[in-house]
């Protein structure tokens, strides 16, 4: 059975230098929430010159929108959305110091280049177990664009969330790599 790697947030460089395709992951600290909507917006912000509402250096986006949370829990089902749709403004935050992203399926290559130049990777969360994937939250908070609903921007605390290295440092993918060595079977 494989190793699980723990990674706490801020990530740290020589961390995500030893990170690999298809190394199994669990992440606590703190990773922000962010889709479609809101990226639009933080690329504006970058286009314009201006500050991001929060600060993106070294930390995680999770392109997710969670559900409403129940009265007893911090934060709703929270499943990962597909990444391509984040695609045309991911290089932008990586520039900034992004250091990871968190979604599912695969990036373009286009992002797989920009991850290599700013030395950032690519999670995957397993789609269809959002209930499980909550538990791990353990705190959830509002940061910017409130207005946006479940895509707003959240800052949420996680203790042991499971992920895999889907895009390494070094240009690797997994999706890639999985498929040409089933083609060869």
């Amino acid at each position: 059975m494989s190793n699980i790697i723990h990674l706490k947030t801020p990530l740290l460089d020589n961390e995500i230098a030893n990170l690999r395709i298809g190394d199994k992951v669990v992440i606590s600290g703190i990773i922000y929430t962010a889709r479609d909507a809101a990226h639009k917006r933080l690329a504006a912000l970058i286009d314009q010159g201006n500050d991001l509402p929060f600060d993106v250096r070294d930390q995680i986006i999770y392109y997710v929108g969670p559900s409403p949370a129940q009265p007893d829990r911090p934060i709703g089902s929270c499943g990962p959305t597909t990444s391509y749709r984040m695609d045309v403004y991911t290089p932008k935050l990586l520039a900034r110091g992004l250091k990871a992203t968190i979604g599912k399926g695969n990036r373009s290559e286009r992002v797989i280049e920009a991850m290599k130049q700013y030395r950032a990777v690519y999670f995957v969360a397993t789609g269809g177990a959002a209930a499980l994937l909550a538990k791990a939250v353990k705190k959830a908070d509002v940061v910017a664009y409130k207005d946006l609903g479940a895509e707003a921007v959240m800052r949420i605390e996680v203790e042991n969330f499971p992920v895999v290295v889907a895009n390494d440092i070094y240009g690797n993918d997994l999706y890639r790599e999985g498929l040409a060595k089933y083609k060869k079977a």
